[in-house]
């Protein structure tokens, strides 16, 4: 007679175990620790958050354009017959300085339309509504951050350690505070990266229930097939590829994520490539965990294939759905060209124009070779060799608050040093365990730097910026996390060991919310002396 498992099992709990590795017990502390670091990152990031009230650095796009996708559902130029400066008119109120004509613009709408959300909210001339999406997604990133170092690292506290890592650097809280693009595209790959964890975890259970299903079954159909407590030997190899994981409405969630990521800046795509990669790799890895014998190729058509056949699809659509306001209009850049330039083809005429608009897109980003006094090297952005300065004004005796005869007023995106010098070193922690030991976490964390950081490398010759590096900040933080529980120990190191790693560990926090309070007046527009802001300015190439 055939058993069936219809509920866990030693067996079935001791390869959940195997596959899953430990997770933490407490789901109260698991909410309340992060809920609570999210308060505290969230009170900053909105505190003032319209000041300075004027546009700063990229808002001139980007706020702009948002007001423009409000009023026409597309992006129109600035009328060229407009006087004055249509910053400052916008600024004081005048929103509407559009001519008819529409504008080549470069970046998909999808960070956009979010930007203009909160301008519909608390009006377009909000300097607080203009910011107010991306400081919601800037907040949200913080929880999003110390549930998934919790998933990933199986520590509560591990997970609180990366909340606030990520809620005291600089870089990060001026994202947060700015409406640009950069953070909203962290925002979605980050999203995709915690639905996948947890799809991973979904099948883990469910590949753990199935196959000591299947063991169950055939070693209760031979004689003596039983470990001397009973129980049937669960630990042979099963044949074949093994079961199938069924549904999987967390992938299919990653990947309108990843879509939308795509839709806010073309650099999602390397996200949705090592992303995608990467949850096949688990699945790969899961079944040969599990002791399956083709595990390769069962993962690769059982798993491989699906998701490759539903992700790639679901993303694209998603990405193209973002565009309906390009296609409910007429006037839209490109519009057009289609029904201007008719074809046998079957593909309709606005699908063909926006292609072509891509492709106009395309030749723009590849040949932007603009000077511009920050554009940097990638190979400096970890160790924050040039941060950009999105906003300075030099104030005199008497000006908002100047007390001596020079003082500055400055934005500039600084990363905590001590947060992102760690970080630096952690990469090469992170490999050395991901090739050696055959660590997953570390895998995981790799992935997000390379799909968020690699990628430019292949651009040193065009304009670049070290304020790009928002987009794989979580993946920072997390590498630095994965030392820090490195040099804590395990749960069953000894005493001294657990003291002399949670001293360590905790002073470097400690030093990098310090480093955050000691370059906030540079991080917030604060009138301050000259003397003092040149201070925080420790290196030449920082001014």
């Amino acid at each position: 007679m055939t058993t069936v498992v219809t509920q866990p099992t030693p067996a079935v709990e001791r390869l959940r175990t195997h596959l899953l590795g430990f997770r933490p017990t407490s789901a109260m502390w698991g909410w309340l620790g992060p809920l609570a670091i999210t308060a505290v990152g969230g009170f900053l990031r909105f505190w003032h958050l319209g000041r300075p009230h004027q546009l700063i650095f990229d808002e001139t796009y980007y706020v702009k354009q948002g007001t423009s996708y409000l009023d026409y559902g597309y992006e129109r130029s600035v009328d060229p017959s407009f006087s004055g400066s249509p910053d400052q008119a916008f600024t004081h109120g005048t929103t509407s300085v559009w001519g008819p004509a529409a504008d080549f613009v470069v970046h998909p709408p999808v960070g956009k339309w979010m930007i203009a959300a909160g301008e519909w909210i608390f009006g377009q001339d909000s300097s607080f509504g203009w910011r107010f999406a991306v400081a919601v997604c800037g907040t949200l990133s913080i929880l999003m951050t110390a549930r998934i170092g919790r998933r990933l690292f199986g520590s509560t506290l591990l997970g609180c350690v990366a909340g606030l890592l990520i809620a005291f650097d600089g870089h990060h809280f001026v994202h947060s505070r700015t409406g640009l693009l950069d953070l909203l595209v962290m925002f979605w790959a980050l999203a995709a990266f915690g639905l996948l964890l947890i799809d991973r975890d979904h099948t883990r259970e469910r590949l753990a229930l199935a196959v000591a299903r299947a063991r169950v079954s055939g070693a209760r159909g031979r004689d003596g097939d039983q470990r001397p407590d009973g129980e049937p030997r669960t630990s042979a190899r099963l044949a074949g590829f093994g079961p199938g994981l069924g549904w999987r409405p967390w992938r299919l969630l990653a990947a309108v994520c990843l879509g939308l990521c795509c839709g806010t800046k073309w650099s999602g795509v390397y996200f949705l490539a090592v992303f995608g990669l990467m949850t096949v790799l688990w699945d790969v890895g899961a079944r040969r965990a599990a002791g399956i014998q083709r595990w390769f190729a069962g993962g690769a058509l059982r798993d491989g294939l699906p998701a490759f056949l539903t992700v790639v699809p679901i993303a694209l659509v998603t990405y193209v759905a973002s565009w309906s306001g390009w296609f409910a209009t007429k006037g839209g850049w490109d519009r057009e060209w289609g029904a201007a330039h008719p074809s046998n083809s079957f593909v309709p005429d606005a699908l063909r124009g926006l292609w072509h608009y891509h492709q106009e897109m395309y030749h723009f980003h590849v040949t932007l070779f603009s000077d511009h006094p920050y554009k940097t090297n990638p190979w400096s952005w970890m160790i924050q060799g040039r941060p950009t300065s999105f906003f300075y004004e030099s104030k005199t005796k008497g000006q908002e608050g100047c007390l001596v005869a020079q003082c500055s007023k400055a934005i500039t995106s600084i990363g905590t040093p001590t947060l992102w010098w760690g970080g630096a070193a952690a990469v090469f922690v992170l490999l050395a365990m991901w090739a050696l030991r055959r660590d997953w976490r570390a895998g995981a964390v790799l992935a997000g730097l390379t799909a968020g950081y690699l990628p430019w490398f292949a651009f040193q010759h065009r304009t670049i910026y070290s304020f790009y590096a928002i987009a794989f900040v979580p993946w920072m933080v997390l590498g630095v996390t994965y030392v820090i529980g490195l040099v804590l120990g395990p749960p069953t190191a000894g005493p001294t060991r657990r003291l002399v790693g949670g001293i360590v560990s905790g002073a470097y926090v400690v030093v990098c919310v310090m480093l955050f309070f000691f370059f906030w007046p540079v991080l917030t527009a604060q009138v301050i002396p000259y003397a003092q802001w040149a201070a925080r300015m420790w290196f030449p190439s920082w001014i």
